[in-house]
């Protein structure tokens, strides 16, 4: 502070500056030892992407008791089964039937997920091993749980029918004329299938396979 002769006034300006200046670099700076300013924004970033099971830098931060990687698959009781299931779904997943090709949920679905058994939940296959084979059906390379993929007998040209091993659903045929790296073909009617996508492994308890979209 100085005194000017000319107004007879104080001057404050230099202690102003010198004020405002550390005013601005604590409201802005990190709060305590740790910068809980700069936590509580992070924290506030990772509760929204908590849907999605993915933190900060793209990848999951979930815990295995998170993702539940437990599930347990058990076929309900035939009325339970007749309940939930469209008759077409019923046709085809208990009486062995085929859906009409071209003419299906699934065949030409581009999007990232899993395909679980329609009446277990149980995880069947997934959208990383889909291709378009032509045939109006959605067609896979490989299982994505071959231990939930039966195979009643060896595969062959004429198709061999796959079902769900704790559903025991009919889901379709393994045919020997796929693409590499595998040169197997499953042939799978939509009907015993439910898509579950990338957004939500976590939600629906499937959020073991999340780790594989984010390689892609």
């Amino acid at each position: 502070m100085t005194f000017s002769p000319q107004t007879g006034l104080f001057r404050m300006r230099p202690f102003l500056s010198v004020a405002i200046t550390l005013l601005f670099l604590v409201g802005c700076g990190p709060a305590g030892k740790d910068g809980d300013g700069v936590k509580s924004m992070a924290i506030n970033k990772e509760v929204k992407e908590a849907g999605s099971g993915i933190v900060g830098d793209g990848k999951s931060k979930l815990t295995n008791e998170d993702i539940g990687t437990k599930k347990e698959y058990k076929k309900p009781d035939p009325s339970e089964i007749k309940a939930k299931l469209t008759p077409l779904q019923f046709e085809v997943t208990q009486e062995g039937g085929t859906e009409e090709p071209f003419n299906n949920k699934y065949w030409l679905d581009k999007r990232d997920g899993i395909y679980v058994d329609i009446v277990t939940g149980e995880p069947l296959f997934s959208s990383l091993d889909k291709f378009n084979s032509g045939t109006g059906w959605p067609s896979f390379t490989k299982p994505l749980e071959p231990g939930n993929v039966v195979e009643l007998g060896r595969p062959t040209y004429a198709g061999t029918e796959v079902r769900s091993k704790h559903a025991d659903s009919h889901l379709g045929h393994v045919f020997l004329d796929g693409p590499e790296p595998t040169g197997l073909r499953y042939c799978i009617n939509s009907a015993s299938l439910e898509f579950i996508s990338r957004q939500d492994l976590v939600k629906e308890g499937y959020g073991e396979y999340l780790e594989r979209f984010q390689k892609k």
